[in-house]
């Protein structure tokens, strides 16, 4: 049974929290930066900064910015002219931000960051060393996408990514997105805890796209449930609401919340099953899907029925069972070629194929981030 008390309990035992606002949030209907938003937003940043909180802001809004600045009035279409928006965009948000901060004593500190960044570990490792050093001084680390190189995350509005990916790097305690509706409606209602997204949530989640803004309800989800997925919460509420961080951090019902899911997941393994996307796959036969799901065990060679490439030793691949159903992501051992000469082999057998012994799993154990059975 859903715990009714869950919610109070999460969002007052909170202390790391990721917060991300949406170019909406931020800007007027004409483009431009709306700078009394962004002064209260900052007022209750500084807030819970004293009050002992290590938040994180992922703040969209540099196109939406830029469209301001150069007086376009409408959202260029072309990458080019995207890229070239945000750049101008950029300094615009950030030094409001700084200017906010700085009233307070506080001041900004500007992360630019693509997909790339969370891929790849040691500069994975990197960000989460730099916050964790930003926090220890009066600053509020200010995260955005690299607009002006990152091409697909301009193409699909990633921020709800990125911040969800922050949050389980920095393993905070909640991720909150800010928009400018009150949470996710459902029949005309106000949803106000999610325990599970399931077909019907997604299907109240109608993907509507705003003027300025990239994304939609439904990013907002997805973000929700790699967070989930991973051991914590997350909740999607109205940036322009009075005072709206304090008051949620107080227990106050606003917004639709979303549970954990289970246990936290250990920072390695996050990694593996929620930054990382697969270079390749691999189809697993049935016994060897119940002895990763049921005992935990690393993958052998005996067990992969199809090898779906290219990739390196070294990639993180997907794993599947027979059916298509995702098992999990794991760090593999050996190249898609090598993988090919000895799929379906017991061990002493591939290595004789290969004319030599590397390691005896294809995926060890360690390496193998399980997907959780729901899925």
């Amino acid at each position: 049974m859903p715990d009714p008390h869950q919610r109070t309990q999460v969002l007052t035992s909170a202390r790391s929290i990721v917060v991300k606002i949406g170019t909406n949030v931020v800007t007027r209907p004409d483009g431009r930066l709306d700078k009394p938003i962004v002064r209260r937003l900052a007022e209750q940043i500084v807030l819970l900064t004293r009050r002992g909180f290590d938040i994180t802001v992922v703040s969209s809004g540099a196109i939406g910015a830029g469209i301001g600045q150069l007086r376009l009035g409408v959202k260029p279409k072309s990458i080019a002219m995207l890229q070239a928006t945000a750049a101008v965009g950029q300094p615009a948000l950030i030094n409001l931000f700084n200017e906010a901060l700085r009233r307070h004593g506080l001041q900004a500190a500007q992360i630019l960051l693509t997909r790339a960044d969370f891929e790849d570990r040691r500069r994975y490792l990197s960000v989460r060393g730099t916050i964790a050093a930003l926090h220890q001084f009066a600053t509020v680390p200010i995260v955005n996408e690299n607009d002006t190189v990152a091409v697909d995350e301009i193409r699909y509005g990633d921020n709800d990514i990125l911040a969800a990916l922050m949050c389980n790097l920095l393993r905070a305690d909640l991720l909150i997105l800010l928009t400018v509706v009150d949470g996710l409606m459902q029949n005309g209602e106000l949803v106000q805890t999610v325990h599970r997204i399931d077909r019907n949530i997604r299907q109240a989640a109608t993907a509507v796209t705003s003027a300025l803004g990239t994304g939609g309800m439904a990013t907002k989800l997805q973000a929700a449930k790699t967070v989930t997925q991973a051991g914590e919460a997350a909740l999607i509420a109205n940036g322009r609401t009075r005072n709206v961080l304090p008051r949620l951090l107080a227990g106050e019902t606003l917004g639709t919340f979303f549970a954990p899911a289970g246990r936290r997941m250990a920072s390695r393994k996050r990694w593996l099953a929620l930054a990382v996307r697969p270079a390749g796959q691999l189809v697993i036969d049935q016994g060897a899907a119940a002895a990763l799901r049921e005992s935990g065990k690393s993958l052998l060679p005996v067990g992969v029925a199809r090898v779906k490439g290219p990739f390196a030793r070294g990639d993180v691949v997907r794993v599947t069972d027979p059916k298509g159903r995702l098992v999990g992501q794991g760090l593999v051992n050996y190249s898609s070629k090598e993988l090919q000469r000895i799929k379906g082999l017991h061990t002493n057998q591939a290595a004789d194929k290969l004319h030599r012994k590397r390691v005896d799993e294809v995926i060890h154990c360690d390496n193998l981030a399980l997907a959780p059975r729901s899925d």
